[in-house]
């Protein structure tokens, strides 16, 4: 299937954590997947929608409620399966047809794992952009930072919830769209 470059999907997914390591039989699973969009013809972002995931194989800490805002009982009445989550994210949101995007590679890295521990077949297209590595490179920074980092160097507030998919997904997606709005300014005007 052909790469539709009309628009980048940005995912950011929030786990199971613990503090300082997870209870013994337990593994870090997804629990909440944010999706948002940038729009390649204007580099406008938006919020597309929130999944919850409930997770089979480990429970919500104390810890991860503090971080993220989530609760046990949210991922208990909210949640779906991981492989329906999955199933929305190609069905609703074109995952297989898109390039995507996430704040680093540990959300990559988070669904491959998820995908092959439970027999998952993987939602996204093998194109994807790590944006923490592009606004590293862009901003001739020594390392990675965070989103409200690098929204701060570029005089911009964070928008939402912080640890809250959707709103880190939307926050990337306004920062990859800087950077692409500032690469092609660059690229006009040195063709000019």
């Amino acid at each position: 299937m052909p790469t539709n470059y009309s628009r980048i999907l940005v995912v950011d997914i929030e786990s199971t954590c613990w503090e300082p390591s997870p209870p013994e039989g337990q593994v870090s699973e997804i629990i909440e997947i944010g999706v948002a969009s940038l729009d390649i013809n204007d580099l406008t972002s938006r919020k597309d929608k929130t999944i919850t995931i409930k997770p089979v194989d480990s429970q919500v800490s104390e810890f991860c409620t503090q971080l993220t805002g989530i609760t046990q009982d949210l991922v208990d009445l909210e949640g779906i399966p991981f492989k329906k989550g999955c199933k929305i994210l190609e069905q609703e949101h074109d995952s297989k047809e898109l390039v995507w995007a996430s704040w680093g590679d540990y959300d990559r890295e988070m669904f491959q794992s998820q995908c092959e521990r439970t027999e998952t077949s993987y939602p996204f297209k093998k194109k994807h952009i790590n944006i923490s590595c592009l606004f590293a490179i862009a901003q001739k920074l020594n390392r990675e930072t965070s989103i409200p980092k690098a929204l701060e160097i570029l005089g911009l507030n964070f928008d939402g919830s912080l640890h809250r998919g959707i709103d880190d997904a939307y926050n990337a997606a306004r920062l990859l769209g800087h950077m692409l709005l500032n690469f092609s300014h660059d690229y006009t005007m040195k063709e000019s």
